[in-house]
């Protein structure tokens, strides 16, 4: 894509872990609205985590990649490496090499805003209300709760990713944001063997990609796949760097048609998305989830946990079942597997609304509109 409304500005890109995209949502958002904005022109400087981004990455897909240290613990990681992009992106104005605007991404960095607006316009992105993520204890819980209210009065823009929670910061607080969703771009994958790696045969596996974390519920998942009868494999793709005893508490004692191949990327990604019979989104907290966006736009039929904030992504074609329930998801993978017809048709109508709906050029105009708003003259 290419911008033709105004000159190229000098745009950062931090609180996420980084690009290339290996985690989860912020970072494939990061990597693909970075990429685009500097196919655009704009110079885009993405701010990456030194345990997640190698030292000599110094860019990827034309954006400049800035890797800073931090303390990889479970409640230090995020805070202390946007402390310090905040310090640099301060430091670069300093330099006279400033930027013109600036978005970070997750709630729990309301409080490093005022710093980075010291030098540059910011826009604060919150993804769903991540105080009732079942992973934070107390003390995260809180965190969140007092981000979220410092998220409606700190930066200069809010953006959020779904109608509903676009509704909920109004509703309980007053405050207007930019909604902006997710995108997909289903390119088929350009080399194959992953499937052949992991045993699998072609539109003949259910799949599920999500961090394995409680409000995803892969336990349920996995409960529930056990009394789907037959031989159709489930392929359950994800891992949590802070949550192996959770992990080991369904994985050990799993049924033995469940394949674990851990977290996949790039290309194997994309062959796994490309050939699964359906995909299962079972989150109970979040806006628009890319992964399920992702499934939508590669043909699948998507079988979803029934949330306000799911229905308005999968929309009337999409199985809904209840993760507290899990016979319901055992009744919606049998129905799945009864008609294979209604599968099919399933998938082609979620493929149309992904298209219609989840254009990553879409989402990149909407956050040059965004930037440019920024930028403008009060």
């Amino acid at each position: 894509m290419s911008d033709e409304t105004g000159s190229r500005l000098r745009i950062a890109l931090l609180g996420s872990r980084g690009i290339p995209a290996r985690y989860g949502g912020y970072e494939t958002m990061m990597e693909e609205l970075a990429a685009r904005l500097a196919a655009a022109g704009h110079e885009v400087s993405v701010y990456c985590r030194s345990h997640y981004t190698r030292r000599d990455e110094r860019a990827h897909r034309g954006a400049r990649l800035v890797v800073l240290p931090t303390l990889p613990t479970k409640h230090l990681d995020t805070p202390v490496h946007t402390l310090l992009s905040a310090l640099h992106v301060l430091w670069q104005r300093l330099r006279r090499r400033g930027y013109d605007a600036a978005l970070v991404v997750n709630g729990a960095n309301a409080l490093f805003v005022p710093l980075l607006r010291l030098g540059v316009p910011t826009a604060l992105h919150v993804d769903g209300i991540e105080r009732r993520r079942a992973k934070w204890g107390p003390f995260g819980r809180c965190v969140y709760a007092v981000s979220e209210r410092l998220a409606c009065r700190l930066p200069d823009a809010l953006v959020t990713d779904a109608d509903v929670i676009q509704r909920h910061y109004m509703e309980r607080y007053g405050a207007e944001s930019w909604m902006i969703t997710y995108g997909v771009e289903p390119t088929p994958p350009r080399t194959e063997g992953v499937l052949a790696s992991l045993g699998l045969v072609p539109g003949e596996y259910f799949l599920y990609v999500s961090r394995f974390e409680p409000e995803n519920n892969p336990h349920r998942v996995a409960q529930a796949y056990a009394d789907v009868a037959g031989e159709t494999p489930l392929v359950m793709v994800g891992d949590a760097p802070y949550a192996k005893e959770f992990i080991r508490s369904f994985r050990d004692r799993a049924d033995k048609r469940i394949v674990f191949p851990g977290a996949i990327y790039g290309d194997g990604y994309r062959e796994l998305q490309h050939e699964a019979l359906a995909y299962i989104h079972a989150t109970d907290v979040g806006g628009t989830h890319p992964a399920l966006v992702e499934a939508m736009g590669y043909g699948n039929c998507v079988v979803v946990n029934d949330t306000p904030e799911n229905r308005e992504v999968a929309g009337p074609s999409a199985y809904y079942f209840r993760a507290d329930e899990p016979s319901s998801l055992t009744s919606a993978l049998e129905c799945v597997l009864a008609d294979r017809t209604d599968t099919r048709q399933r998938g082609e109508a979620s493929a149309a609304r992904a298209k219609s709906r989840y254009s990553w050029d879409a989402v990149t105009r909407r956050y040059v509109d965004l930037f440019r708003n920024l930028t403008a003259p009060a």
